[in-house]
């Protein structure tokens, strides 16, 4: 269970990103965060491992505290947690393989990080990861070769290495064609399911969020101003979150059938 209760932050100049934000979701659970741009959304999900600071509140992964965490115990409560980012934040240079075994460089030592040099265990796994992202036969392909797609599932799986509990997303389809987003968003849910693993998703594509995502919570200047299933958030409800707007319900198709590995 992540839980948050009143999280509140205000930047140096006064300006402040999250009032006080109360969210639990409970283990297991795939939410997405929606909003308009300026609403908090990726704020909130970088107080969760503290790549934001919280200025006050609190954030429990289960029965730890994760806000007053010293640095040394805040770098072993993020094993606990992994995040995918937008821009994918791959090593150009270096292999699928290697990209994939950074996920495991909180559990070797700094001289075998140096090296690369990690256990056959984390290796066997990295290649089955691979395998289940679709990227299987990719492991020696320098990541600057890789498609949006492709570089975006090397990202999941690089995740999946730290085996987590907590799974921050921040816009996962951001830079993604239509069909590729689709394919990246069931691949999140697929795995979510699989590893009983519980997820927030910092997303922009509304018909995404309702058809890949088991709970929606909507931000309007970084607090609260919606939280159900996919299926109450109707076209009625769009312009509490993001104004008064036109919203078309058939504005997007989504068809995720017979759909395969994205280039």
């Amino acid at each position: 269970m992540l839980t948050l209760q009143g999280l509140h932050k205000r930047y140096p100049d006064g300006f402040v990103a999250l009032p006080s934000v109360d969210l639990q979701v409970p283990r297991g659970q795939l939410v997405a965060l929606i909003g308009p741009s300026g609403a908090g959304k990726s704020t909130l999900i970088r107080c969760i491992n503290r790549l934001v600071e919280p200025t006050a509140g609190s954030v429990k992964l289960g029965d730890q505290e994760l806000s007053n965490l010293s640095r040394a115990e805040l770098r072993e409560a993020r094993r606990r947690i992994a995040m995918i980012f937008q821009d994918y934040a791959l090593v150009d240079r270096l292999t699928v393989m290697e990209n994939v075994l950074s996920g495991r460089l909180g559990y070797v030592s700094f001289l075998d990080s140096l090296l690369r040099r990690f256990p056959p265990a984390d290796v066997e796994r990295a290649f089955d990861l691979l395998e289940t992202v679709g990227l299987k036969g990719l492991h020696d392909r320098r990541a600057d070769a890789l498609s949006g797609g492709q570089r975006q599932r090397v990202g999941i799986a690089r995740a999946l290495m730290q085996q987590p509990e907590l799974l921050l997303v921040d816009e996962p389809t951001a830079s993604l064609d239509p069909r590729t987003a689709r394919q990246v968003m069931q691949l999140l849910s697929d795995l979510c399911k699989e590893r009983d693993l519980t997820a927030i998703i910092n997303i922009h594509d509304v018909p995404l969020a309702r058809a890949y995502t088991d709970r929606i919570v909507g931000l309007q200047a970084g607090s609260i101003v919606f939280d159900g299933a996919p299926a109450e958030l109707t076209d009625a409800v769009l312009p509490e979150i993001y104004g008064g707007e036109d919203w078309d319900s058939d504005q997007t198709h989504l068809d995720t059938a017979g759909e395969g590995v994205a280039a």
